[in-house]
C-alpha cells in the first residue's frame, strides 16, 4: 500500500489575501499602542501607531522622489530600525525592495545593482571595516539605472522631510492600486557556484510565509521576538519581521550585527519571549561569561535554522 509523502487537504487557517501594507494597517488598528519595534543599540522604540506613521512619512517621501509601482529600491545596511521602516514603506508604495547582503564587496554589489535594475539605493555609511559609500562610488558607473543613493547616516531625516509635498490622497491612491500578487521583494541567492541570482517574491509569498511561521510559534500581541539574524535574509525580514507584525508582536533588534553579549542583554532587558539564531549564534551565547547571569525566564520559544 502506498501512502502520500506529503500532507494535503484544506488548511484550518486561510491564506492571507492582502498586501503587506493592508496587513500592517489591520495590526495597527488592533494593537496601535503596543510596542512594535525596539532597537536598544539605537535607543529607538516605537509603538505600532508610531511605526505606521513613520512608514507613512517615508512612503510619501518615496513618492516625492518619483518612485513608481514596480521600481526597484535597494537596502544595503546591517540590522537597524530604518531597515524595518524601509521594508514596510516600500511595500506600501508598490516598490520592489532589493535586499543587499551587508557583506558584499564591490563585484557582488555591482552585479546586484545592475542585474536588478535598481533606481534608488538606501545604504548605511559603513559596517564594521567596510566603507559602503566608497564601494558604491567605485561601482556606480556600471549601474546606469541607479538614479539616487541616500546614506542613512546623515540623510535619513532629510529624506523624511520630503514627504510634505505628498498628500494623504495620493498615497492612498497608490496603495489602492496594489494587489497581493504584485512583486514586492527581490532576495539574492548565495551564489555558491556562480553570481548571486535574484528571486522575485510577492506580497502573498512573504506575508503568508511570515504569518504561518508566527502561527506555528503561537505568536500574539504579548510576544517580544529577539531578531539578531540579518534582515537581508528571509530569516530576519520574513520569519522575523512579518511574523511579528502579522500577529501584533514586537520586533527586538539587539544590534547591527550579531553580538552574544548584546543579544543576551536584549533578551533580559526587553523580556523577550522568542529568540532566533543559527547554531553558532546559540553556541556563542552559551559560551559567553554573561550567560549564567542572564534572566531567561521570559523565553518560551524560538527558531534555530
Amino acid at each position: 500500500m502506498s501512502l502520500p509523502s506529503y500532507v494535503h487537504g484544506a488548511s484550518p487557517v486561510a491564506l492571507l489575501g492582502e498586501t503587506i501594507g493592508a496587513n500592517l494597517r489591520r495590526t495597527v488598528d488592533r494593537f496601535g499602542d503596543r510596542d512594535a519595534l525596539v532597537a536598544p543599540a539605537q535607543e529607538y522604540r516605537a509603538t505600532y501607531r508610531q511605526l505606521w506613521d513613520t512608514t507613512t512619512t517615508l512612503a510619501k517621501a518615496l513618492l516625492a522622489r518619483g518612485i513608481e509601482k514596480g521600481d526597484r529600491v535597494g537596502i544595503w545596511s546591517p540590522n537597524r530600525f530604518e531597515w524595518v521602516v524601509i521594508q514596510y514603506a516600500t511595500a506600501r508604495v508598490g516598490a520592489i525592495l532589493v535586499n543587499i547582503n551587508p557583506a558584499y564587496k564591490a563585484q557582488e554589489l555591482g552585479h546586484a545593482l545592475a542585474q536588478s535594475g535598481l533606481t534608488l539605493l538606501l545604504l548605511a555609511r559603513r559596517f564594521r571595516q567596510t566603507d559602503y559609500v566608497e564601494i558604491l562610488d567605485r561601482v556606480r558607473p556600471e549601474c546606469p539605472a541607479l538614479r539616487e543613493a541616500v546614506v542613512l547616516d546623515g540623510e535619513w531625516t532629510t529624506l523624511l522631510d520630503e514627504s510634505g509635498s505628498i498628500d494623504d490622497d495620493r498615497l492612498a491612491a497608490r496603495e489602492a492600486s496594489l494587489t497581493f500578487d504584485d512583486p514586492i521583494n527581490i532576495q539574492y541567492t548565495s551564489g555558491t557556484t556562480g553570481a548571486p541570482k535574484g528571486a522575485t517574491l510577492s506580497h502573498h509569498n512573504i506575508l503568508n510565509n511570515g504569518f504561518f511561521c508566527g502561527e506555528v510559534l503561537r505568536y500574539t500581541e504579548v510576544d517580544r521576538v529577539c531578531v539578531p539574524v540579518p534582515f537581508y535574509h528571509c530569516f530576519g525580514m520574513v520569519i522575523g519581521n512579518l511574523a511579528c507584525t502579522s500577529h501584533g508582536a514586537c520586533i527586538v533588534v539587539p544590534g547591527e550585527g550579531f553580538d552574544p553579549k548584546g543579544t543576551l542583554a536584549a533578551i533580559e532587558a526587553e523580556r523577550c519571549t522568542s529568540l532566533y539564531g543559527v547554531p553558532t549564534m546559540f553556541i556563542a551565547q552559551l559560551d559567553h561569561p554573561d550567560f549564567d547571569r542572564t534572566d531567561f525566564s521570559s523565553l518560551r520559544t524560538g527558531v534555530m535554522a
